[in-house]
């Protein structure tokens, strides 16, 4: 008898699928994905002391109304806004209008409602007056907004002058610190996405290419395959770059031998990867320098993945990584937007937040000395109460390791595996 497939194999699947819809097995359910990020986002709200929530920032419009915006280098305060309570649908205030009303069929014709002009007085005051005909007086209500500065603070409270106005990023925050299996889905698709463009790049890694070169591969590969921008201006950073870490991509010319180290993340559907490993450009063996300063890095972030079991605190995990392999951080959680709770920094253990089943954790130590290099790995991982599941597998320079973690799924697989396999150890 066929053994009958059990749900976490079914999850299994989901979160292993295409990105594309099809109708031969059930993929990532966007309606769900919707729903589902608005009721954590209103049950947040509800156990806060805000009435509703003015959100300005385009990536949390995103979550609560599903609204891309044209992502860029720099924010506008008011491109894409919504205004939520927990008991009533969220409204959403675009410079988009026409575009929304034809393409969002999940929000209704009162959701969707002009821009929200915070760049002129006059602009903010209609925006009051909006909010009050679509939810009534705020006099003597708790408004959280969660983008802030000191003309901001001056706009809202001369439009709503009886208000009190809280921190409500924090609320969001809570919202999305445990993702669904729709959310885990795409960032396993960007994450695989991410993966190309890393493979793309080190392809084009060679002894004369420019770093700007070498980012480009990675980025088109990206771009072909959906990504709908990047994480960051993306870092390829080599030779004497890599220690002190310099965080961009220039157009030095990478020379045999150089350390190089490659960090980049796509988008997917507004969720965000993010990955890092260091490879020796050309075909030549690395430094014992290097290669300890590798090794270290290597342990340090197995050990920090190893830490992040239900139950452990980001101070637990910073702990276990070693407080000297943090380069001002050791790592973030990824959503929509790329640098979510929870936070994993040397200041985590003044406040530590208990890690829970269905958090991510983007895990990045570093290690380096000027004048041999320096070294950044990165995992991500989903946080269950089996264990940490890594699902940023892509291998690492095996030249540079002396022995691979029993964490690491990849390395001792590939073109070096009979002789790395020998040696794996759980340091």
């Amino acid at each position: 008898m066929p053994q009958a497939v059990s749900a976490t194999a079914r999850q299994a699947i989901l979160e292993e699928s295409g990105p594309m819809g099809v109708d031969w097995e059930a993929r990532i359910d966007f309606d769900r994905l919707r729903k589902d990020r608005l009721r954590k986002a209103q049950e947040a709200i509800a156990e806060s002391e805000a009435d509703l929530l003015f959100v300005l920032r385009t990536e949390d419009a995103r979550y609560l109304t599903a609204y891309r915006h044209h992502l860029g280098p720099a924010a506008i305060v008011g491109n894409g806004a919504v205004v939520v309570s927990a008991d009533s649908p969220p409204v959403l205030f675009t410079m988009d209008e026409e575009h929304c009303k034809a393409r969002l069929p999940w929000l209704s014709e009162d959701q969707v409602q002009p821009r929200a002009n915070f760049r002129e007085p006059e602009g903010a005051r209609e925006f009051g007056e909006r909010v009050k005909s679509l939810f009534g007086s705020l006099d003597d209500r708790v408004v959280g907004i969660d983008l802030y500065s000191p003309g901001i603070a001056e706009l809202v409270q001369e439009a709503f002058p009886k208000t009190r106005f809280v921190d409500g990023y924090e609320i969001l925050l809570r919202a999305k610190e445990i993702k669904t299996e729709d959310e885990i889905a795409c960032l396993k698709i960007v994450t695989a996405i991410t993966e190309a463009g890393m493979d793309a790049a080190l392809r084009m890694l060679r002894p004369g290419v420019r770093e700007c070169e070498v980012l480009a591969e990675a980025w088109k590969t990206m771009t072909v395959l959906g990504s709908e921008w990047t994480q960051c201006s993306n870092i390829v950073a080599s030779g004497p770059y890599t220690a002190p870490y310099r965080r961009f991509t220039s157009d030095r010319i990478i020379r045999l031998g150089d350390p190089v180290i490659i960090d980049i993340g796509g988008c997917f559907n507004g969720y965000w990867g993010d990955f890092t490993r260091t490879y020796i450009c050309g075909d030549v063996e690395p430094t014992p320098e290097q290669i300890q300063l590798h090794q270290s890095c290597y342990d340090a972030l197995f050990r920090a993945c190893a830490a992040c079991v239900p139950g452990n605190t980001n101070a637990d995990v910073v702990a276990a990584a070693g407080e000297e392999y943090v380069l001002s951080s050791l790592g973030h959680g990824s959503g929509v937007n790329p640098w979510e709770a929870p936070h994993f920094s040397l200041t985590s253990k003044r406040s530590p937040m208990t890690l829970k089943p269905g958090m991510v954790a983007n895990l990045e130590p570093y290690c380096g000395t000027p004048g041999v290099g320096g070294f950044r790995l990165e995992n991500n991982l989903v946080i269950r109460s089996t264990g940490p599941e890594i699902y940023t597998p892509y291998p690492f320079d095996e030249r540079l390791l002396k022995s691979v973690h029993e964490l690491d799924a990849t390395t001792a697989r590939s073109h070096m595996g009979a002789s790395l396999a020998k040696s794996v150890s759980v340091p």
